[in-house]
């Protein structure tokens, strides 16, 4: 089986990726996603997102854990998202994912991301584009959610993904309309699986070892994708993959403190207040020293202030 780290989009970024490879033992990573509208991207964006790329031509696109990265595009145009797959390949990306999931209304609303589960044809078209933009032997992936509104199409967006050439792909187990909400509907999931012949990841509402086990049973799927669950339980990869035990709090407060002194270098310093404490609320839903730590740092404005607290 497989363990992919999802893309979290301002929160899953290069730091994340490196640190939580490091102990979460995750065979895929997927960068957040990049917007694709009407030009071909400097090559600075795509490092931007993705720094692993830059040597890429060496070591291939991984962390420093060894962990593949795969970029992700977003997008609603064949022919820009195809020359921009093309492009993302010749910088050195293990593969391309294509992201057809975000239920950001910011995004729906330029045609981007979930918007397009209304259109199997739009779908199909682009994944088309990008799979003959792309060397035969390329990964090319899909990201999709059962639907926007219900699940009517869901199928038949599964369907139009694999016509289209598509290697895998990942399935988020609620609509765009459900967000975020338990339950996530993994019996659609296989419903999915059943109807194409395609590895399917199954995704949603997997945040611990059980969750990866009911997944797995009702699904069918045999590779999982976890998100919020690996800010929860930073080594949750090696948990579902080994059952091995989940780490001890003071071994997430040294991954907390070698993040704080990522962050607080370089160009996302400033982000850093509101990022460390995003984190721990979700570190807080598993660990009693995380919702401790919270409320010691909840008020304090400065990165100066949290490193010592930490």
């Amino acid at each position: 089986m497989r363990v992919v780290l999802a893309p979290m989009e301002g929160v899953l970024d290069y730091r994340m990726r490196d640190l939580l490879t490091q102990v979460g033992s995750y065979d895929l990573c997927v960068t957040e996603f990049i917007r694709v509208v009407d030009q071909v991207l400097p090559d600075r964006v795509f490092h931007r997102y993705c720094p692993e790329l830059i040597g890429a031509d060496v070591y291939g696109s991984c962390t420093k854990a060894g962990t593949p990265v795969r970029v992700q595009l977003l997008g609603q145009y064949p022919e820009y998202m195809a020359e921009n797959a093309a492009k993302v390949i010749e910088l050195g990306s293990s593969g391309i994912d294509l992201n057809f999931g975000c239920p950001s209304k910011t995004v729906n609303k330029s045609r981007g991301g979930s918007i397009l589960l209304k259109d199997p044809e739009n779908l199909y078209q682009i994944i088309k584009a990008v799979k003959e933009a792309v060397p035969n032997e390329t990964i090319v992936s899909a990201k999709i959610r059962l639907g926007y509104e219900d699940k009517t199409l869901a199928i038949e967006n599964a369907q139009a993904v694999e016509a289209a050439g598509a290697n895998e792909l990942t399935v988020h187990a609620r609509t765009k309309l459900e967000g975020y909400k338990p339950p996530a509907h993994w019996q659609w999931i296989a419903k999915i699986k059943n109807a194409i012949n395609i590895p399917v990841i199954a995704n949603g509402e997997i945040w611990n070892l059980a969750d990866a086990i009911k997944c797995r049973e009702v699904s069918g799927c045999k590779d999982l994708m976890v998100g919020r669950g690996a800010l929860t339980i930073p080594n949750l990869g090696q948990v579902i993959k080994q059952e091995s035990n989940i780490m001890p709090w003071l071994e997430v407060l040294a991954i907390l403190s070698a993040y704080t002194e990522f962050e607080t270098h370089g160009d996302k310093s400033k982000y850093y207040c509101n990022r460390i404490k995003q984190w721990l609320k979700y570190l807080k839903n598993h660990y009693q020293q995380a919702d401790e730590l919270f409320v010691d740092i909840r008020r304090l404005k400065t990165a100066e202030e949290i490193k010592a607290a930490l």
